[in-house]
């Protein structure tokens, strides 16, 4: 399992938001992005975290950072949770997990006693040209930005 850390650069990435569309990581180069991985729509985490970061979009924009989610789930699961919360940022399908396992968030997790594999909840701060700011492996879903806050 790759293990990225600060001041390692981003891995490249592409995929499907839930409008269609192709978001890259290029996208964002020039601005700060906010890379959080969610392992799946309309669970109670899940929706906290990105409700957190919804509720603290502007500021964050206002701070010149991006954010876009990534997990699992398709497109149109990835639709109609946007839709339900009104996410005004983009969430990545990534069925296939190729962009969740470049960044290492996919691997061994244990409940109730019963190990499994499966998406380790993880949050990449990205600065303007693609280096890793902060990796944040334990999310505080329903605080997630002033856990951020706290660091940059």
């Amino acid at each position: 399992m790759i293990k990225l850390k600060k001041g390692d650069t981003a891995p490249d990435f592409k995929g499907i938001d839930q409008k269609g569309d192709t978001v890259q990581s290029s996208d964002f180069r020039g601005s700060k992005l906010i890379l959080y991985f969610y392992p799946k729509d309309n669970t109670p985490g899940c929706t906290a975290e990105a409700c957190n970061l919804r509720d603290n979009y502007e500021m964050w924009l206002s701070k010149g950072y991006k954010v876009a989610g990534v997990s699992p789930d398709s497109m149109a699961s990835h639709k109609k949770f946007a839709e339900k919360h009104e996410l005004p940022f983009p969430l990545i399908a990534d069925e296939e997990k190729k962009i969740i396992k470049a960044y290492g968030a996919w691997g061994p997790k244990k409940l109730y006693g019963r190990a499994y594999e499966g998406l380790q909840r993880t949050t990449f701060l990205i600065d303007e040209v693609g280096k890793i700011e902060e990796v944040f492996t334990k999310v505080k879903t329903k605080d997630h930005t002033n856990q951020i806050l706290e660091t940059i």
